[in-house]
């Protein structure tokens, strides 16, 4: 299957990432005090980008249907609180999921490639992620990270370029699954070998391992769209996943997102944060901004 890949420069010659650098980076982002007007508008937002999950061996119809519920209506209490991104499921779920969806700005997406491990032959990689982007909106690969840590970095582009040739305009997240690659620079270099095959978005993590998603790994693939998109004009969205669990959390992403891409990237067409626990602790949080007392987490239903 043809496929267009991008010429990348040779590994040796990717700028080397400054460890205290960025990670003094992402502790001035996870600090960062915003006022209270503000922090609303962050809560919403956080909302309105997340790619609400259940990845799970025990996902049935009725858990996903309960899940596109919850998805349509955050807050069946509070007809303000916007609807989320999207839902991602197992390919399983797919057809579940967009009938409970149709018709919503809610989109479908799903995981394909052998999630989590894609240690599954090339072909059958190919042939899943045609058959769910007949149904789903999204899909959401896994790189071959196999193929990546054994230097085979031609065999990683070309595999993300056929599966994005074989979902046509459904949009392409790879997950680099940043805790197997080892470090700073492997993760700066994986980022320009997703986005040089034609990913849509970079997502950190399956959340299948520890650690998934951390600031510091989030700043340095921030940075790598950044210059990305410098030097090929070409946008490209980010995913967090894996791990982040409380409001406080996602507004230090949403910060990070802001300083480092600016105001174009804080918008569902270029970020996400992949969460299940997430959504009700941001809610939460929303409503004691609002009324100035907390709610428990039993107002809130459970997706």
């Amino acid at each position: 299957m043809a496929a267009a890949v991008e010429t990348l420069p040779a590994p040796a010659s990717l700028q080397s990432v400054d460890q205290v650098e960025v990670e003094d980076r992402a502790r001035l982002f996870a600090s960062r005090s915003i006022k209270r007007a503000a922090k609303l508008w962050a809560l919403e937002l956080a909302v309105r980008c997340t790619d609400l999950t259940s990845l799970e061996g025990a996902d049935t119809p009725g858990r996903t249907a309960t899940l596109c519920a919850k998805a349509l209506r955050p807050d069946p209490e509070d007809e303000a609180v916007p609807p989320v991104a999207a839902v991602c499921v197992y390919p399983a779920q797919v057809g579940e999921a967009a009938t409970r969806l149709r018709g919503s700005p809610v989109r479908v997406a799903a995981v394909a490639t052998g999630f989590p491990s894609g240690q599954m032959p090339r072909e059958l990689k190919i042939a899943e992620a045609a058959e769910v982007a007949r149904i789903a909106d999204e899909i959401d690969m896994v790189m071959d990270r196999g193929a990546f840590l054994s230097g085979r970095y031609d065999a990683v582009q070309e595999e993300i370029a056929q599966v994005k040739a074989a979902i046509g305009d459904r949009h392409l997240k790879v997950i680099l699954e940043t805790g197997e690659l080892g470090g700073y620079d492997q993760v700066r270099h994986a980022s320009w070998l997703a986005m040089a095959a034609g990913a849509d978005f970079i997502k950190t993590s399956t959340g299948k391992i520890q650690p998934a998603a951390t600031l510091p790994v989030a700043v340095v693939m921030l940075e790598a769209i950044r210059d990305y998109a410098w030097s090929t004009g070409r946008a490209v969205g980010f995913k967090a996943a894996g791990g982040i669990r409380t409001a406080r959390q996602a507004i230090g992403y949403l910060v990070a997102v802001n300083e480092t891409l600016g105001d174009e990237w804080l918008t569902p067409e270029r970020f996400r944060l992949g969460a299940s626990s997430l959504l009700n602790d941001v809610l939460m949080q929303r409503a004691k901004e609002r009324s100035g007392a907390y709610q428990s987490a039993d107002d809130f239903s459970q997706a």
